[in-house]
C-alpha cells in the first residue's frame, strides 16, 4: 500500500482516485483472505484485502475499485447485498462472487446482478486467476 493510503478526498464521487489496477478482496475468513492475496500476487496482480464489509464500504466511498472479489457469506452483510450496494454506488466494478456455501439461488442472483464470474470454494486457482485477468482487461478497455 501507498503512503497515500490515509489521504481521503472529500468531494463528489466522480473525482474519486481511481485504483482500477488494484484487485479489491472482501473475505472475513483471515486464511482464505491471505491465500487469495498470495494467489494473486504470484500472477503479479495487486490486491487490498478487506477483512470486515464496513472497512470495505467506508473505502469504496473515497476510492474508485475496478475489480472486487466478494465472499457471500460474511458477518454483517452478505456478498450479495454488498454487490447490491455497489452495483448503485460504482455501476463500473467488475464483480467476482464467492462462496463455500452455495444458496439454491446465489450464482443466479450474483450474475442476474451484473457478476462476471461465481466461483464456489474451494475452487480452481487458474480458473479464478483467469477470471481476475478477464476482469482487470475489461476495467482497461472502457
Amino acid at each position: 500500500m501507498s503512503g497515500e493510503a490515509g489521504q481521503k478526498t472529500h468531494s463528489m464521487r466522480s473525482e474519486k482516485p481511481a485504483a482500477s489496477h488494484v484487485v479489491c478482496l472482501v473475505e472475513d475468513d483471515p486464511l482464505v483472505l491471505n491465500s487469495l492475496r498470495h494467489l494473486l500476487a504470484s500472477d503479479g496482480i495487486a490486491a487490498r484485502s478487506f477483512d470486515k464489509v464496513e472497512t470495505f464500504l467506508a473505502h469504496i466511498e473515497v476510492q474508485q475499485v475496478g475489480v472486487v472479489v466478494l465472499d457471500i457469506w460474511m458477518a454483517g452483510m452478505t456478498g450479495l447485498e454488498v454487490q447490491a450496494h455497489l452495483s448503485s454506488m460504482c455501476y463500473q466494478t467488475r464483480v467476482i462472487i464467492m462462496t463455500g456455501s452455495e444458496g439454491p439461488d446465489d450464482e443466479r442472483i450474483a450474475m442476474q446482478a451484473g457478476a462476471i464470474a461465481f466461483f464456489k470454494k474451494p475452487f480452481d486457482d487458474e480458473q479464478f486467476l483467469a477470471a481476475v485477468h478477464e476482469a482487470l482487461r475489461g476495467i482497461y478497455s472502457k
